[in-house]
This record gives structure tokens, C-alpha cells and sequence, in this order.
């Protein structure tokens, strides 16, 4: 268990000591020195102690919105370059680009 799924005031056990977390970085030992706990650091829950439930899964995205939020803003780029004084061979230079950088989007999307 990570430090940061725990609730305030639940016991654990860190490198062979209990302490209490006190706050979102910190924890009190039972001698009442306090310690930041690192949000690598592995924990293990003390008997008794409150184990908080796992976080609620995360809410799937809306493949159609997203697609349509990018055409939008590829749109809306490609309107702006056509409005851009521009030497032909830049718009078409950034053209690719944004091509190239809407097709890494979409196969980075499937």
C-alpha cells in the first residue's frame, strides 16, 4: 500500500517501525518524532488499522468526443495556416508536420 491511499491517522509499519500519518507527507512515530514518507515507499498496514477501500476506477473516455475535439483542433490549425503569410513550401512543411503529429494521435489513441 502507498502512503498516499492511506487515511489520516491510520497506523502502519515503515522500515520495521509503526507510525501514524499525520499529514499528506508526513508521519508521527510512537516516540512522536515526525518523518516524511516517500510516495515510493511500500507500506504495511498495522493490525486494526483502518484499510482504505481501492479508488473508484476511472471513468472511461468518450472515443467519438475525443475524435471530434481533434478534428476541431486540426481544423482550426489548418484555418490559421491558411490565414498565415506563409512561403508555400513552410505551409506546406507544416501541414505535413501536423498531419504527421494527428496520425501519431490517432495511432497512439488505438
Amino acid at each position: 500500500m502507498k502512503f498516499q491511499q492511506l487515511p489520516q491517522g491510520a497506523r502502519f509499519e515503515y522500515e520495521g517501525q509503526v507510525y501514524v500519518k499525520v499529514g499528506p507527507l508526513t508521519a508521527a512515530s510512537e516516540s512522536g518524532r515526525q518523518r516524511m514518507i516517500p510516495r515510493f515507499a511500500v507500506l504495511k498496514p498495522v493490525e486494526g488499522s483502518p484499510i482504505p477501500p481501492p479508488p473508484p476506477p476511472a471513468k472511461p473516455v468518450d472515443r467519438a468526443k475525443v475524435l471530434a475535439a481533434l478534428e476541431a483542433y486540426q481544423a482550426t490549425c489548418l484555418d490559421w495556416l491558411a490565414q498565415a503569410e506563409l512561403a508555400p513550401d513552410q505551409a506546406q512543411g507544416l501541414r505535413a508536420c501536423l498531419s504527421g503529429a494527428r496520425q501519431r494521435f490517432m495511432d497512439d489513441l488505438d
